[in-house]
């Protein structure tokens, strides 16, 4: 029985793909304008709203592969893979695949280090990895506040006057949402009109007390499967101020039981 496993980044990873976990596919409807509320927020907040539901039960027909890098100071420092599926639970279930380039052993290197040279090197490199482990849980923290979008936050921002939505440009209208889960936060969502689902879904947020401080990025591209269903093809975590990235890409989508 091959057993799953999670790591501190496959924490992470867990948390933004909810974003398509959850159904961010959205289609038009018609919906009752809120006095004093334009249109056309009130069609995308319900749009998005509505779908919530409806592509998560899609997406729990499939099985795909999520492949995660980590990245200190623009240099990969670790990557691993998962086999994802839902389990009977409704979470996602994690089964780790052995990286080719991980089983190869420390290259030979010159000037007589050898293998002892290369494992040295490895060490070094776990090391650093581990040493980001507590502040990647924190951020994993900052970003579980922000996906999967919560209903309430949203109603309780629209009634706050704190969203805004841009007209269509190239066929994405824009809808911003400021002070989502802190002061001076933003939450930005592209919907594409036409063919009436998420394009994009950007955060800016921070660690400390103060939006200047520590900030944290959260950047999710969407695509589509052959039946339509919608997916998070790409999720990139980013925190500048320790020259920390989390790219996720999600490819390899399988009907369960083919």
């Amino acid at each position: 029985m091959v057993q799953t496993k999670t790591t501190h980044a496959s924490r992470i990873v867990s948390i933004t793909m909810v974003l398509a976990l959850t159904g961010l596919s959205v289609r038009a409807g018609a919906q009752s304008d809120t006095a004093g509320e334009p249109a056309g927020k009130q069609q995308v907040l319900a749009a998005i709203k509505e779908a919530m539901a409806k592509n998560q039960a899609a997406l729990k027909t499939y099985t795909w592969t999520e492949t995660t890098k980590i990245s200190l100071k623009g240099e990969v420092k670790k990557q691993e893979q998962n086999q994802c599926q839902y389990g009977p639970d409704g979470k996602v279930q994690k089964t780790p695949i052995q990286n080719a380039a991980d089983s190869q052993p420390p290259q030979q290197q010159s000037g007589g280090g050898g293998r002892r040279g290369g494992a040295v090197k490895n060490a070094i490199i776990e090391k650093k990895v581990d040493d980001m482990k507590e502040y990647m849980q924190k951020v994993g923290a900052l970003v579980h506040d922000y996906v999967p979008p919560d209903r309430q936050k949203i109603q309780a921002a629209q009634a706050a006057g704190n969203v805004s939505v841009q007209p269509p440009s190239s066929g994405i209208a824009t809808l911003t949402i400021k002070n989502y889960e802190k002061q001076g936060d933003a939450v930005t969502l592209g919907f594409d009109t036409a063919a009436k689902q998420l394009h994009s879904y950007n955060v800016n947020s921070y660690l400390g007390n103060d939006p200047k401080d520590d900030p944290v990025t959260l950047a999710v591209t969407f695509a589509d499967l052959p039946d339509g269903t919608h997916y998070a093809q790409q999720t990139v975590v980013n925190a500048p101020a320790k020259k920390i990235e989390v790219d996720t890409t999600n490819s390899d989508y399988k009907k369960l039981g083919q």
